[in-house]
């Protein structure tokens, strides 16, 4: 399944657990979104519950400081956003990792506890201008990627989309010159009333050597009792800053 919100996939894989993990709730805000719109088939409503993004926020912040909003525990290591404020430009906002589990859920330390394939992966609220965006990253290896596809093959043009599934507006596929593929494209996030409901946003997905995948969602943000500010008038990053940063070495794991 390609929708646009593959980004963290396997939605379902820990349904029946005592652990809260990120897919889940991802999971289960899509399946709120989704059942509230009106005359959506059955496949639309699967490519979109697949596995959509969920995202909290934080209050204000002077730009480029970077801290974690939860504890320690809850995010993993402490200093992934000072790592990836390194890799975004000097203007982005305030830059903190935020634990969405906890913030969205109210989970646990334990209930929280994430596991991740990327030295950056995570979830990092981006402010600025009195608004809050998000940028989430997650990277995935070949195991995890042939796991989440039921062992098929990966669509080799992520532009091109299937019966049911949202439009990509603006989609470039971009081959680059050592094999990899590079593909952004916009996404308004229009599916209808719902709790939270997103604001528009940019995807990124860069195939990896081996049949690994690193995605990048650069979010404006969401609207909703959990919000903790305004949308932000466009994403954290530009396209051609999202880019960039898909393609730093930082972001990839470690081989």
């Amino acid at each position: 399944m390609n929708d646009v919100h593959e980004l963290l996939g396997r939605a379902a894989e820990d349904a029946g657990q005592p652990v809260i993990s990120t897919e889940g709730v991802y999971a289960r805000a899509a399946w709120v979104r989704t059942r509230r719109r009106v005359a959506v088939s059955a496949a639309a409503v699967c490519a979109v519950a697949a596995g959509a993004f969920v995202v909290p926020g934080l209050s204000g912040q002077s730009p480029q400081k970077a801290s974690v909003a939860a504890p320690t525990e809850l995010v993993g290591n402490s200093g992934r956003a000072q790592q990836l404020v390194k890799l975004l430009p000097a203007d982005v906002g305030a830059v903190e990792q935020v634990s969405l589990a906890v913030i969205i859920k109210h989970a646990t330390v334990e209930q929280a506890e994430e596991h991740s394939a990327g030295p950056l992966d995570g979830h990092y609220a981006v402010r600025r201008g009195g608004g809050v965006g998000y940028l989430v990253v997650g990277a995935m290896d070949a195991k995890a990627m042939a796991k989440k596809l039921g062992n098929g093959a990966p669509e080799s043009n992520l532009c091109k989309v299937g019966a049911g599934e949202p439009s990509r507006t603006d989609c470039v596929r971009e081959v680059l010159p050592d094999g990899r593929v590079l593909t952004i494209w916009s996404d308004a996030m229009n599916y209808g009333d719902g709790t939270p409901q997103w604001g528009p946003e940019l995807v990124g997905r860069l195939t990896l050597k081996g049949g690994g995948q690193l995605a990048v969602r650069d979010s404006t943000g969401f609207e909703g009792d959990a919000a903790q500010g305004p949308l932000l008038k466009t994403p954290p990053l530009t396209r051609a800053q999202l880019r960039t940063l898909m393609l730093s070495p930082e972001l990839l794991p470690k081989k």
